[in-house]
């Protein structure tokens, strides 16, 4: 990343304790080192987001395809893609069909029973 040798460090070091003092040397130091780590973090998040969106857009663009084509003959990478797409929709709606006191998965499954008159 940065090419500097451990004479360069010694420099550094001297001149910082030189300008900054005993006391406030240690200070500086950990207060540059969270700056870093905080860089550090902000770039992987933007890098982990990135990429998660390119995977999104990939897979959008790879489901307008098997739309185009029809479902029909479709390579293996667009099945593949399709099938992910799936995957996540069920995933999505998964915590949703059997929520406990929810009505909604109990009268799918079940058709509702109509009164006979008994005339």
């Amino acid at each position: 990343m940065f090419d500097i040798g451990f004479w360069e460090l010694i420099v550094i070091s001297v001149v910082g304790l030189l300008v900054l003092g005993p006391e406030r040397l240690p200070v500086a130091i950990r207060t540059v080192s969270r700056l870093f780590k905080t860089v550090r973090d902000t770039a992987n998040a933007v890098k982990t987001e990135l990429a998660q969106e390119l995977k999104m857009e990939e897979l959008h663009r790879d489901l307008k395809k098997a739309e185009q084509l029809g479902m029909k003959d479709l390579s293996p990478e667009l099945k593949q893609s399709v099938d992910q797409l799936k995957e996540a929709a069920a995933s999505v709606n998964r915590p949703y069909e059997n929520k406990p006191g929810s009505q909604a998965a109990s009268d799918d499954a079940t058709p509702p029973k109509e009164p006979q008159d008994k005339s």
